[in-house]
């Protein structure tokens, strides 16, 4: 992909004020820096929509199913060692066990691109610094939107630092490896959201849909589910 492609959309963004404008909406307490995080949106958007959604396509369109899940398994094996850690920061000590013998047996058996564990009754967890600190009483804090890396809060983006140290990705030294399995990682996730996206097509305002869809599907996750808003749950 020509990176040039980028700079139409985004000075098309620019111009038009799309990225900054505000709808005549009542501003979101949770969102302070809404004026930034719109034009941040767009810009995100500019670039999803010249680089990474047509490669994320193609990669559908090339790659059979089983293959992409496969792919999907290898990355979530990964990345698993951050939810072990989380689990056990969190006082979560049978989740940990059960996710440490989950990495195991997909790693071994599973050669760390297909998931024995859960046909063993080992179920996935999705546990990170941000729902730790959450778990622990540390307020979200404002929302933003991260460039290229897409939504956040101030508690998840201090969250990933210590994430990125509990992955198996950060100790490969070779940086050629390292950035190409980055890449592969982000379009793989690109292309698992392509069905989900159709969902935001007909809204009156996208980045307020997906900022609130966000917050309560974080909310979520810090409760374990425990939630009393139904919509929550949702």
């Amino acid at each position: 992909m020509n990176p040039l492609r980028l700079i139409p959309a985004l000075l098309a963004c620019l111009v038009a004020g799309g990225c900054t404008s505000l709808p005549n909406t009542k501003p979101d307490h949770r969102d302070p820096l809404e004026s930034y995080n719109r034009w941040m949106f767009g810009v995100n958007d500019a670039i999803d929509r010249a680089a990474i959604k047509p490669v994320a396509q193609t990669y559908v369109r090339t790659l059979p199913q089983p293959m992409r899940r496969g792919i999907s398994n290898f990355f979530g094996n990964l990345g698993y060692p951050r939810t072990i850690a989380n689990d056990f920061l969190q006082a979560k000590l049978g989740d940990g066990a059960k996710d440490t013998a989950r990495l195991v047996v997909n790693s071994v058996l599973g050669l760390g691109f297909f998931d024995p564990a859960s046909n063993l009754g080992l179920e996935r967890h999705n546990e990170d610094f941000g729902q730790t600190l959450g778990r622990w009483g540390v307020g979200p804090g404002p929302y933003l939107m991260l460039p290229l890396l897409g939504p956040s809060t101030l508690r998840d983006t201090l969250g990933r630092v210590p994430d990125e140290y509990s992955t198996g990705r950060h100790y490969i030294e070779d940086n050629t490896v390292k950035w190409s399995l980055t890449g592969l990682d982000v379009i793989d996730q690109r292309a698992s959201l392509l069905d989900a996206e159709r969902v935001t097509k007909d809204t009156f305002d996208r980045y307020a849909f997906i900022r609130n869809a966000w917050l309560q599907r974080r909310e979520y996750l810090v409760r374990d589910g425990n939630v009393q808003d139904p919509g929550l749950e949702e």
